[in-house]
């Protein structure tokens, strides 16, 4: 604007005389010898037209001291804008670590409880000072003489003494105990539990295999001190057991055994070599873990591990199952013999004395494990015949037995009730296979008219319930048709999949095993470990096979694909040769 101002005002000037000024140096000393010399720089066209209005240098001075103040003067309000952001982002950070310091310390929490506390501590205070008031008025009502009062107060001090000296000395020597047993409310702490690792599982997996050695080690001693895997060690054993057992040192020699692992696992500490064990320990090799696994690794990793936790899990659930189950008379012949031997024994050690008890017991106990197991063991007919407690402990049954015997005995007797009802129906010319065809059904129906089939056509022995799995099929490109679930079955002849869904016969499959040209097993997903859980089938009407995936039972079904396959194909052969 000043600028602006500064034209307007010379520009009656000379433009030449302008240009001469600017350009003479004698000029500029003459007039401004008082002052710095300007330089003044090369301009553009632009900036020549503009600066030539000016009448003298006077006013070029003034323009750039104004254009320096401005600048000056922006640069200072720059400047203090950036002090002020600062500043409006100190206080929003201190705005929240006050706002966390009031959430964590929660103030008015405090100050209620402090209320609180001050209302109580007022209330006991009053409660004295009501105690003390009336102390004083019976002091005063019950006050005796002066003679007896000074005996008093003396005897009073005596025993005041005392008894803080003896207190002092007491807590001096069973303060520390007595602090002990102050009880203090339990803290719940909550464990944190650990991110799912493929490095961490791998290292659980060899902990618990090293601390489970020891007990599978001394199992094996056992059962080979019960085999005579060493004829001298087991007769040695069996002697001193016997000998122990009949003079009454039983617990002594356990004991004495006990205290000598115990040295023995001293000595091994301290590095000595030293194997006291009946069957030679193998040393495994160990692999060293590997740093980067690559993602099938892992998953063959957590499958593997997975396996191994159903198989443990399974055998301790049918143990702890079969207990259950022998105390709580699911088999109530087999409980009844538990239950006449517990009163034996209740009564044997009720009439008998211990010796007695003890002594037959204790040799029961030796001629079972070293004499009567090692014949049972090398002949297990005698073994199924006349070893009670193995015949009870495999007749026990777990829960999962108990549900698939009730699922049995009510498919049984929904059996023999579709039976009656349909005897009478039934033509008397009709076999018992053709009978059974006939009649044989699935959850929604008759077999044979779900497919639309012949009566004579129905599922094989081996898939009479059908095995689990979903229909891909990549000729179709809507997703409701390219995969459906359901079950798939095998007749003599065909090949049928029943829909999951309900609906019409339409969503079913039936495919002829003659008009199979390949059947071969197929790996729905490449990333997954193993050979795949489906089948694939090839016939003319589809140009890409189809394919029977998420099949638990995949090799079982297909081999019982193509057994039927190859039994239907040779046949037609054979009939078309002759």
């Amino acid at each position: 604007m000043l600028r602006r101002l500064d034209k307007i005002r010379f520009r009656g000037h000379k433009r030449d005389d302008f240009l001469d000024l600017a350009e003479s140096p004698n000029a500029s000393d003459t007039e401004c010898s008082d002052e710095i010399p300007l330089k003044v720089p090369r301009t553009s066209p632009r900036d020549s037209e503009e600066l030539r209005d000016p009448a003298g240098p006077g006013t070029l001075i003034m323009a750039t001291g104004v254009q320096d103040f401005n600048r000056t003067e922006f640069d200072r309000l720059n400047e203090i804008k950036g002090h002020l952001e600062i500043a409006l982002l100190e206080k929003h950070f201190l705005q929240e670590e006050l706002r966390k310091l009031r959430e964590e310390t929660n103030a008015e929490m405090l100050r209620q409880e402090l209320d609180r506390e001050r209302q109580r501590r007022m209330e006991l205070e009053q409660k004295v000072q009501e105690v003390l008031k009336a102390r004083t008025e019976e002091q005063t009502a019950q006050q005796p003489p002066k003679g007896q009062a000074q005996a008093s107060n003396g005897a009073e001090r005596r025993s005041q003494g005392l008894s803080s000296r003896l207190q002092k000395w007491f807590y001096e020597r069973f303060g520390e105990y007595v602090e002990d047993f102050r009880f203090q409310p339990e803290e719940n702490t909550v464990e944190t539990e650990e991110p799912l690792s493929a490095r961490r599982l791998t290292e659980n997996m060899r902990r618990l295999k090293r601390g489970a050695k020891p007990v599978t080690n001394f199992v094996k001693n056992l059962s080979a001190l019960s085999d005579w895997y060493s004829v001298y060690t087991s007769a040695i054993a069996f002697t001193v057991y016997m000998n122990a057992v009949w003079h009454g040192w039983a617990i002594p020699l356990f004991l004495f055994l006990a205290i000598l692992r115990l040295s023995l696992n001293y000595l091994i500490a301290r590095g000595w070599r030293i194997q006291w064990s009946i069957v030679p320990e193998v040393s495994e090799p160990m692999e060293p873990p590997k740093e980067d696994l690559t993602v099938s690794e892992k998953f063959q990793l957590v499958l593997d591990v997975a396996q191994k936790a159903q198989n443990l899990f399974g055998k301790m659930a049918d143990i702890l199952e079969k207990i259950k189950n022998l105390f709580m008379w699911v088999q109530p012949e087999i409980t009844q013999k538990l239950y006449v031997a517990l009163w034996a024994a209740f009564l044997a050690s009720c009439f008998f004395p211990y010796r007695l008890v003890g002594l037959t017991v204790g040799l029961y106990a030796g001629i079972k494990f070293f004499l009567i197991d090692f014949i049972f063991k090398r002949c297990p007919r005698l073994r199924a015949k006349y070893d009670t407690p193995y015949i009870i402990w495999r007749s026990l049954p777990t829960d999962p037995q108990l549900k698939e015997r009730s699922s049995a005995a009510v498919s049984r007797r929904l059996q023999t009730t579709s039976s009656r009802s349909y005897v009478p129906s039934a033509p008397a010319g009709l076999g018992k296979e053709e009978d059974a065809g006939r009649f044989h059904s699935t959850k929604k129906g008759n077999f044979h008219e779900i497919f639309n089939l012949t009566e004579n056509e129905r599922p094989l022995a081996v898939c009479e319930n059908g095995w689990r799995c979903c229909l891909i099929n990549r000729d179709r490109k809507m997703p409701t048709d390219y995969i459906r679930n359901g079950v798939l079955y095998v007749t003599e002849n065909y090949l049928c999949f029943e829909s999951s869904k309900s609906g019409s016969s339409k969503r079913n499959k039936v495919i002829k095993l003659v008009d199979i040209t390949d059947i071969q097993k197929y790996k729905v997903l490449s990333v997954l470990p193993g050979s795949g859980m489906g089948i694939a089938v090839s016939t003319p009407s589809t140009q890409k096979p189809l394919v029977f995936g998420a099949m638990v039972h995949r090799d079982e079904a297909f081999e019982t694909i193509l057994s039927q396959y190859i039994k239907i194909t040779s046949a037609a052969a054979s009939g078309g040769d002759s």
